[in-house]
């Protein structure tokens, strides 16, 4: 089992929309950078666990925790023309972005960036590090642990 933290800005999909959808699943789209997509085709297996993370808001910082529940498959935004997401280069026969589905687990307090940055344990988290601004990244098991824990205080 691996684990991952993916951010999501909350006025787009936000933990209360992920609880709140059918079988608490909503599909990971519009990831247009390659790093994070590799993650997701070639690392991401059913059952990997997800700090679901609120970025670009107030207050970022991990809201829930959620876990991978697809395999990769085609984004479907990156062929919706005129649409936020979508590349013209991509085709159904030739795609270039891929989705996982993502299933809530449970919404939890948010644990904000500021007090993860003062935790020991994370001190080599990829989020943390100067200039990391990739929407998906690996998290460590000790890493995983520590933050839940942190969320059970």
């Amino acid at each position: 089992m691996q684990y991952w933290l993916m951010k999501s800005e909350p006025d787009e999909v936000s933990i209360d929309d992920v609880m709140a959808a059918p079988a608490r699943t909503v599909p990971w789209f519009g990831v247009r950078n390659y790093q994070a997509r590799n993650f997701m085709r070639d690392g991401m297996r059913v059952g990997d666990g997800v700090l679901f993370y609120h970025s670009s808001c107030p207050q970022p910082g991990v809201a829930g925790l959620a876990e991978v529940a697809s395999a990769a498959y085609p984004d479907a935004s990156q062929y919706q023309a005129g649409g936020k997401y979508f590349d013209p280069k991509a085709t159904p026969e030739q795609p270039r972005w891929v989705s996982v589905d993502v299933r809530g687990r449970r919404k939890t307090r948010l644990l904000p960036l500021a007090e993860m940055r003062q935790v020991a344990a994370l001190e080599d988290m990829l989020l943390l590090k100067k200039g990391s601004r990739l929407s998906i990244t690996p998290v460590t098991r000790a890493q995983w642990d520590a933050i839940v824990a942190l969320l059970q205080a």
